[in-house]
């Protein structure tokens, strides 16, 4: 333990702040194309009008997940990812998987969120089709501002606390309006039946894209129902990430035993109200089968008329989907810059740029595959790869907090989470269960994805890592 702690930065940090901070901090995080996009996909796709229950279905796996997150966060004296705190407790090994697993999921996430944004852009100006929103088949307009975002980010941008809170008001301004005007141009027969009954999808894609518990039982294809329901619930999944970032802030907490919890759960408890509230509008004022998935709530109001409530939602996406895809290339370059200062990434992505002092090769790198993906694949596929990716890590998470608790009980632990190890054992066997609710494509992808880094750390990473030069074994956490 000790030897990890000295390679972080030495310095202590100041604890500034409290629940409250914490709340808005992650509602910034949090919200983003879970709420403006991928509701009305995945109400069309899966769910219906019980999309929402889907979204408090994902919340409580959520809520479990982020209490084992914190305790490991609070476990180890020293600020980083998750990838950073498992290297300290868990050891080299378990360190990859989850960096490498978040890697996938950032990566993926700023893919989806950018072509959120495009087809907002697009209903908010106008603008072509072809190049912009979910029809098009080379989404340009998602290209164009992931390579802006990445200028921004390699050569740095300072921001402050009250833009953060600036761009977070602009968000739930926008979210209470839909609420506040919608209610208005709700129909009960759109939400009637709530959970849709069972069908056959109308088209028959193969077992690839079944659910692979379905396929495992060898159960005919499907959608709506709560079959329908909880396949939904694994791909909104996805609307929740991001509340890692609030494990990772309790050395800044001034009481991290309290803080951490009502943070934490806070912000995803208004998050949640935020996106039922919001769902159950949108698909009261449409019919689930008519929803548009490139800018669902804005096309849902311009239906009714409204165009100016469209317009401003669609500014308001546009802005607040542009810092969600900052904070997910900045969080990209931090975890590549220190898997590769350990060693397990090349050295060249663990160095600073000279006269930024940013993460550039890694940010660069990550955004080239992000501009790839965004320009050519589906929003709801790569939602159910960044939720696969959330959830496997999570399940990590969850197992070692019991793990670390019987190896190192002497451990100082400022926050705890409640009924360990039995709330452990029960989030990471719900995480386990929304991942049998995606599709076998997605599976395959994701074992891919794990074979590649597998490769990549048995003939890199092993023999380059930090622990191999100093001869400790990369399975067992440093003493």
């Amino acid at each position: 333990m000790d030897e990890v702690l000295k390679r972080q930065d030495s310095g202590e940090l100041k604890r500034r702040l409290h629940g409250r901070d914490l709340i808005g901090f992650g509602v910034g995080i949090i919200i983003g194309t879970g709420i403006f996009t991928l509701a009305g996909v995945e109400a069309k796709s899966h769910a219906g009008p019980s999309v929402t229950l889907s979204f408090v279905l994902g919340a409580v796996v959520a809520g479990m997940a982020a209490l084992c997150y914190a305790e490991l966060a609070s476990s180890v004296p020293t600020a980083g990812s998750a990838y950073t705190y498992a290297f300290a407790t868990l050891g080299e090994t378990f360190a990859w998987i989850i960096g490498w697993d978040l890697l996938l999921e950032f990566a993926l996430g700023a893919a989806v969120v950018s072509r959120g944004w495009s087809g907002y852009l697009a209903n908010l100006m106008g603008l072509s089709p072809d190049w912009f929103g979910e029809d098009a088949k080379v989404n340009i307009g998602a290209v164009v501002i992931i390579a802006v975002l990445t200028v921004i980010a390699v050569v740095g941008i300072k921001e402050s606390a009250r833009v953060t809170n600036l761009l977070v008001l602009v968000k739930v301004a926008v979210c209470v309006l839909i609420l506040a005007v919608g209610v208005f141009y709700v129909r009960g027969e759109n939400l009637t039946p709530f959970i849709p009954p069972s069908q056959p999808p109308t088209e028959t894609a193969g077992t690839l894209h079944q659910p692979i518990v379905q396929a495992a039982l060898g159960l005919e294809q499907s959608v709506y129902g709560i079959a329908g329901m909880v396949t939904a619930a694994a791909v909104v999944f996805f609307a929740y990430t991001g509340f890692e970032a609030l494990a990772n802030l309790g050395e800044e907490t001034v009481r991290p035993e309290r803080d951490l919890r009502v943070g934490i759960l806070g912000a995803l408890g208004v998050c949640a109200l935020l996106y039922i509230g919001v769902s159950l509008v949108l698909t009261g004022m449409v019919p689930f089968t008519e929803i548009d998935t490139g800018a669902p709530l804005a096309d849902a109001f311009d239906r009714v008329g409204q165009h100016w409530v469209g317009a401003l939602i669609s500014l308001g996406a546009v802005t607040g989907l542009t810092s969600v895809m900052m904070v997910e290339l900045v969080t990209i370059g931090r975890i590549g810059f220190a898997m590769g200062r350990d060693g397990l990434l090349p050295e060249k992505f663990g160095t600073a740029h000279p006269r930024w002092g940013t993460p550039h090769r890694m940010t660069i790198a990550g955004a080239v595959l992000i501009a790839a993906l965004a320009a050519f694949v589906p929003i709801s596929e790569l939602a159910d790869m960044v939720s696969i990716g959330a959830l496997s890590a999570m399940i990590i998470v969850a197992v070692a907090v019991p793990v670390l608790r019987k190896r190192r009980p002497d451990l100082k632990r400022p926050f705890t989470v409640p009924f360990s190890p039995y709330l452990p054992v029960v989030a990471a066997l719900a995480c386990f269960y929304l991942m049998l609710n995606l599709d076998v494509m997605t599976w395959l992808r994701f074992a891919a994805w794990l074979l590649l880094g597998l490769l990549i750390y048995v003939f890199h990473g092993r023999r380059n890592s930090r622990f191999a030069k100093d001869g400790l074994s990369s399975t067992d956490p440093p003493s």
